[in-house]
């Protein structure tokens, strides 16, 4: 198994978060349809927890934001029962593929004026 973590403030992105190209780089459509039907306050925390998850995934797949993958190419979509659930494509999941992640796990909290964010990357063998 491999894991990964990232720490961030609430007001880290918040200069970024108003550039169009940043969200885009940053954040899958679905993403950003979520945070859209979030109050400011709301959707600050929404995607600084979802950014920090997405750096906590990098680092769980050995990569950071580097080798070809970038923050779009990690999607943190919410499951039915409410928990966080990664989906990787392109370069992060040929990486992943290449390490034999099968799968991966992410937990992020608040608290605060700051966002935690931890991710397990595990393998076919574990």
């Amino acid at each position: 198994m491999r894991i990964g973590a990232d720490l961030m403030h609430l007001a880290e992105l918040d200069r970024l978060l108003t550039r169009t190209w940043f969200r885009a780089y940053a954040y899958a459509e679905s993403e950003l349809a979520t945070a859209s039907g979030f109050g400011p306050e709301r959707r600050q925390e929404f995607l600084t927890g979802r950014f920090a998850g997405k750096e906590a995934v990098a680092k769980a797949i050995g990569t950071g934001f580097g080798r070809g993958v970038t923050p779009r190419q990690i999607a943190i979509e919410r499951a039915g029962s409410g928990e966080s659930r990664v989906v990787l494509t392109d370069a992060a999941a040929a990486r992943a593929a290449a390490l034999g992640v099968v799968a991966v796990q992410l937990s992020i909290t608040h608290k605060a004026d700051l966002v935690l964010a931890v991710a397990l990357a595990i393998p076919s063998s574990a």
